[in-house]
């Protein structure tokens, strides 16, 4: 079952989203769960704020593009009805790959929000 109802905005490094029928329990760990499949670790959880970072900071400043580092932040906010508004912000910009590097955060954040389309 989709909890999904729209999206709200996409713009440069922001996803929002509007889910109906969820409480913020359920969304965190359905996200949890989503995001570790795809190689993804919680580095840090509060309630209703996560955030989500993929590969080796280090590596990427070393390596620049040709080492993977990914790092964004979901918060989310109970609505009026029963919504839920989950906003997902980019945290890296990717500069520390070069043009390649940003390219590669624009990529990833377009798959994520395929990604919780589907949620």
């Amino acid at each position: 079952m989709t909890f999904f109802v729209k999206n709200l905005q996409t713009v440069d490094g922001l996803i929002s989203n509007l889910y109906k029928d969820i409480s913020v329990e359920e969304m965190t760990k359905k996200i949890t769960e989503l995001f570790e499949l795809q190689g993804y670790k919680v580095i840090d959880q509060q309630f209703g704020n996560l955030i989500l970072e993929k590969g080796s900071r280090t590596k990427r400043l070393l390596l620049g593009a040709f080492a993977t580092y990914f790092k964004f932040s979901v918060t989310m906010s109970l609505n009026t009805e029963n919504e839920l508004t989950v906003n997902v912000f980019q945290q890296s910009s990717g500069m520390s790959g070069g043009l390649i590097g940003m390219n590669q955060i624009k990529t990833e954040l377009a798959r994520l929000n395929f990604l919780f389309a589907n949620i």
